[in-house]
């Protein structure tokens, strides 16, 4: 989850809002790509979460990481809980997922190396201090008491909120990853149909990368019991967004969406003040109670940006959300699937050809298939599986069209990216479907041979 943000000083007019967020149009050469994901650590002795503190902790993969790899600390309270170097950064989840926010990058090569190099430092660490990562989208056996919270007050707030507004978001703060992806916009035309396509087709993401068949020691039934979780965690900040497909949508729509979703907190001197369920629109007119009197400044809008969490997400940047945390050679397909769609105008417009005539129930069924089924899941008479077959091929059109090419100039394009996923659509298997076999076969419903067979 998000570290605290810098986005300017007062805000003395509405416009500002969306005057922020269109600050993040760029000229298509200067769109970058920036990758971000999430793995579970734990002992290899227990197979129990890492905790905070200890020998054998998150702490002490945070120091590891700064003392032999240069990152610099991010600390808060006195407490390290985050890294930065080079424009990357590595910061922890509530229940201390890991989490590398990688640089804003040029290429998918530039991703996967960048992808490698944190997975290998890690690693290096891990094996150390006796600990393993390992990639899925939601933890396959620890409860909710094994897990440690991680000591950011931002995380201490939400914990007690989560349990008043959903059912299920506790679980998504401490036992799920994902990996996402984030990328830029050229116009406000451009963002429209962007954010667009990515709701629309964010299911299908979903169902491509499905890696949480497990829960509390056990099958749940859902290919992704993580895109399950986010379904019924607080409707005022989650979903599909149908106003994103109204006539008329732009920056000020998502301004006087954001100002409608209840606030968290607000930053002071290094502190998270707590304004739980106040509103945005009474700290613009300086009658917030958690600070009477005080108006906010664009980092404070930086910030509220970061409490809501629909299927994409808008900031100076479009966020894809939809994807389960995964093995190490899929994380890049993820990135190399979403800019094959965006960033080339002809599979843009293809991506959008076939999902524009969709409705809002249809998306949102989509949403709750590719949860249980994933590419299995039927809608009508839409087959996710095709779906997925035509939005891989485009997406593989528009890597192609871009035409980056890496190693020096020996790998022509960005493509071979998407073999992960081209396997997917060829079997009908998922890595969620993977898993279920070998639990019900080779492992003989012993669980814990995950550790073994799927960490980093």
């Amino acid at each position: 989850m998000s570290i605290p943000q810098s986005g300017g000083g007062p805000i003395e007019r509405h416009e500002q809002l969306a005057e922020y967020l269109a600050e993040g149009c760029k000229p298509k050469e200067d769109w970058r790509i920036g990758t971000e994901h999430e793995k579970f650590g734990y002992c290899k002795d227990s197979l129990l979460p890492l905790p905070y503190e200890g020998d054998r902790s998150i702490k002490a993969m945070l120091e590891g990481l700064r003392d032999q790899f240069n990152w610099s600390p991010v600390e808060e309270a006195g407490n390290i809980i985050g890294l930065e170097k080079n424009g990357a950064n590595v910061s922890l989840e509530p229940g201390g997922q890991l989490e590398l926010s990688g640089a804003p990058l040029e290429t998918i090569h530039e991703t996967c190396d960048e992808v490698n190099v944190h997975l290998k430092e890690v690693q290096t660490i891990a094996d150390k201090i006796g600990a393993g990562f390992i990639g899925l989208g939601a933890a396959p056996e620890w409860t909710h008491e094994q897990m440690h919270m991680m000591p950011k007050g931002r995380y201490r707030l939400m914990t007690d909120y989560m349990g008043r507004v959903g059912t299920h978001g506790t679980q998504m703060m401490y036992r799920t990853c994902t990996v996402q992806v984030n990328l830029d916009f050229g116009s406000e035309a451009d963002m429209v149909q962007k954010m667009r396509v990515a709701l629309a087709l964010q299911p299908v993401a979903t169902a491509l990368f499905a890696n949480s068949p497990f829960f509390e020691g056990k099958e749940n039934g859902h290919k992704s019991w993580r895109s399950r979780i986010w379904r019924d965690l607080d409707a005022s900040r989650t979903g599909m967004l149908p106003f994103v497909f109204d006539e008329g949508f732009g920056f000020e729509s998502w301004v006087e969406y954001m100002l409608d979703v209840p606030m968290y907190f607000v930053y002071r001197d290094g502190k998270y003040i707590d304004a739980l369920g106040q509103s945005f629109r009474d700290f613009l007119k300086g009658e917030l109670p958690a600070l009477p009197g005080e108006t906010p400044t664009l980092s404070d809008w930086a910030d509220h940006l970061t409490t809501c969490f629909p299927e994409a997400r808008l900031k100076k940047f479009i966020e894809m959300r939809g994807a389960d945390g995964g093995p190490w050679r899929r994380i890049c397909a993820l990135p190399a699937y979403w800019v094959g769609l965006m960033y080339d105008q002809t599979a843009l417009d293809a991506a959008w050809d076939l999902c524009k005539d969709w409705d809002a129930e249809t998306r949102e069924e989509l949403r709750i298939a590719a949860s249980v089924d994933g590419v299995g899941a039927k809608v009508g008479d839409i087959s996710m599986l095709d779906i997925a077959r035509e939005t891989v091929a485009i997406s593989k059109a528009g890597l192609a069209a871009r035409a980056r090419p890496g190693a020096g100039g020996m790998i022509p394009d960005e493509t071979h990216f998407l073999n992960a996923l081209e396997e997917v659509v060829e079997t009908g298997m998922s890595p969620s479907c993977e898993l279920s076999s070998k639990y019900n076969g080779e492992w003989n419903g012993d669980l814990k041979r995950i550790y073994s067979e799927y960490s980093y």
